[in-house]
């Protein structure tokens, strides 16, 4: 295998999160992005600004940033299902729930 200089990109697949903002956050966003665009002259919408404001967040917090290299491995977090969903079909076993005409 060829020793590149550029190692292997990294997974660029977007990860979509969603979340349930209390009314006052919700607010202050709507007014950070009137701010934005008073600023830069440019409209972006709230769900636009918000993954680079928690990059920028994540980046600045120096807390995180030692103690991200200080732990050996880090746990990953698996989502917590939704409340209220249906499993998918393919989750469900075969033939349960429908019938053959």
């Amino acid at each position: 295998m060829p020793d590149l200089k550029l190692s292997k990109l990294p997974d660029r697949v977007p990860v979509k999160i969603t979340f349930t903002a209390p009314p006052d956050l919700a607010q202050g966003l709507r007014e950070y992005a009137a701010v934005y665009r008073a600023t830069y002259g440019e409209a972006e919408s709230v769900e636009e600004l918000i993954p680079f404001m928690l990059a920028g967040f994540l980046e600045a917090d120096r807390g995180f940033a030692k103690a991200r290299k200080e732990v050996s491995e880090l746990p990953a977090v698996e989502p917590r299902p939704r409340r209220g969903r249906r499993p998918k079909a393919s989750a469900q076993q075969p033939g349960a729930g429908s019938e053959e005409m």
